[in-house]
């Protein structure tokens, strides 16, 4: 390794994969490969959906085997799961995925103590049924919950495996609904109101602090010569994707492509209004006192299950085939809590074609068609309103993550929006991870040097939008978005 270069792992943990990435930076140098990537599957017990934490965990360490020689770990996953340890710092069981049923109707109970008007106002956190309060809530009844004695979201699990240290990143702590994203620090009222015990939260860290070294044990399963400092990183997938945002001094929106679309802007302070709250906005933590403004849309996972319904036939000769169907034929709402729960996609995206009395999808490339048109649909409705409730108006909108590969997708998202698209970073969460380490080791500067350092070495496909936008604000009245 060449003087002033340095080499980082990033373990990155999405909803259906995970992967070990291995970043190279030094000065204009930010290389990125793939040292071990492994599926995350749920499984269903008799009593709910759960993670397969084990088998996570046995990838990491596989993956961290086959990256060689790193000068520091950062991991970062999906945002609002946790594991529950005994006094020990033994884990209860396998975490419970945010896609199980256990948290259906618990928003009401809890409204009718913290009304959900100030629920927003005091952590600015959009409703989603399976946000960590909602789950805590459901789970408090629990026998297993009863003989917890720490809590730990699910990056932060991994991490204590591997060092034995605990904490609660911040990044990823902000999409419990208990953070104040004002003060930074948790919303202590909100969960007085609600009978939850914070003392079950390690303490508070931030993205560049340490979090501990790798155990004797893990550099003794994984080959790597000690000691190996693992560094926290913005530990919410979608933290270290925005980081990883290749922008310049341009007003720009993102959009993180995935499992699910994260759409929205970068702000300085919260967006707190009731306006805001009523359309659905949240207001996550990012690196050097920034928000994330955006709007979780059920994304790709629309895709995912119905390619899994299918088979899995060739994914490119079926974008192949959407690409010359009808455009706007059909669409629905990407955002729906209606397409939450795994199975019977194809059915579920016919039936909701057929109750708003458009065409029914009737091929596998109809279908799919119908899945981007809407998600390009849902992306152009969250910008709009981003920049409405937060007065905040754009240029370009930068596609990062796992969409990136789609082709179709970004230029519908381009037309859709009638704004240039610029996608790049396909592994952005990744990036974000490597670069937040590199610059807890001074080869990195704040978020806009490591901004110009992606734009000089990511390559980048820019779409320009074909058309007007008068076919989509028809699909906009379709669906009675206005």
């Amino acid at each position: 390794m060449s003087t002033g270069t340095r080499a980082y792992a990033a373990v990155d943990l999405g909803a259906s994969s995970g992967r070990v990435m291995v970043g190279r930076v030094g000065p204009g140098l930010l290389e990125l490969r793939e040292a071990h990537r492994f599926p995350n599957r749920p499984v269903r017990l008799p009593e709910g959906l759960r993670w397969d934490v084990l088998g996570l965990y046995a990838g990491v360490l596989e993956g961290l085997r086959a990256a060689g020689p790193v000068d520091s770990v950062g991991v970062d996953s999906w945002a609002v799961d946790y594991g529950l340890l005994d006094a020990d710092g033994a884990l209860l069981g396998n975490p419970v995925h945010y896609r199980d049923a256990r948290t259906e109707g618990i928003a009401e109970k809890v409204w009718a103590t913290v009304p959900a008007g100030e629920l927003y106002a005091a952590t600015g956190l959009q409703h989603a049924p399976f946000n960590t309060l909602y789950q805590l809530v459901a789970a408090r009844s629990a026998d297993q919950f009863a003989h917890a004695r720490r809590l730990l979201l699910i990056p932060d699990l991994l991490t204590y495996w591997l060092t034995g240290e605990q904490g609660t990143e911040l990044t990823n702590a902000s999409t419990t609904q208990l953070i104040d994203p004002r003060t930074r620090d948790w919303s202590y009222g909100v969960a007085e109101r609600l009978g939850i015990d914070l003392g079950l939260f390690a303490p508070l860290r931030r993205p560049g602090d340490p979090a501990g070294a790798l155990r004797p044990e893990v550099l003794a399963g994984t080959g790597l010569d000690g000691p190996v400092p693992v560094t926290a990183v913005g530990s919410h997938d979608t933290a270290s994707a925005v980081a990883a945002v290749p922008a310049g001094g341009e007003r720009f929106a993102y959009v993180c492509t995935g499992t699910w679309s994260l759409v929205g802007l970068e702000l300085d302070a919260p967006v707190l209004t009731e306006e805001s709250r009523a359309a659905n906005f949240t207001n996550e933590l990012g690196l050097d006192g920034t928000v994330r403004y955006l709007r979780n849309i059920m994304g790709l996972w629309l895709l995912q299950e119905c390619v899994r319904a299918w088979g899995d036939p060739d994914l490119g000769a079926l974008l192949r085939e959407a690409a010359a169907a009808p455009a706007l034929r059909s669409v629905v709402d990407a955002g729906s809590e209606a397409f939450l729960a795994p199975g019977r996609m194809p059915e579920r995206i016919a039936e909701a074609c057929r109750a708003s009395g458009q065409p029914v999808p009737l091929t596998r490339a109809e279908t799919t068609r119908c899945i981007l048109d809407s998600l390009a649909l849902a992306h152009r409705r969250a910008l709009a309103d981003a920049q409405r409730l937060a007065d905040r108006p754009v240029d370009v909108v930068y596609v990062v993550g796992g969409g990136t590969r789609n082709a179709l997708l970004c230029q519908l998202t381009a037309d859709a929006c009638g704004l240039p698209v610029v996608a790049g970073a396909t592994e952005a969460a990744a990036l974000g991870n490597v670069l937040v380490q590199a610059r807890a080791h001074g080869l990195a500067g704040d978020l806009a040097d490591m901004r110009r350092l992606l734009s000089r070495t990511q390559p980048l496909t820019r779409y320009a939008p074909r058309g007007g936008t008068a076919p989509w604000r028809a699909a906009e009245e379709r669906l009675g978005a206005r």
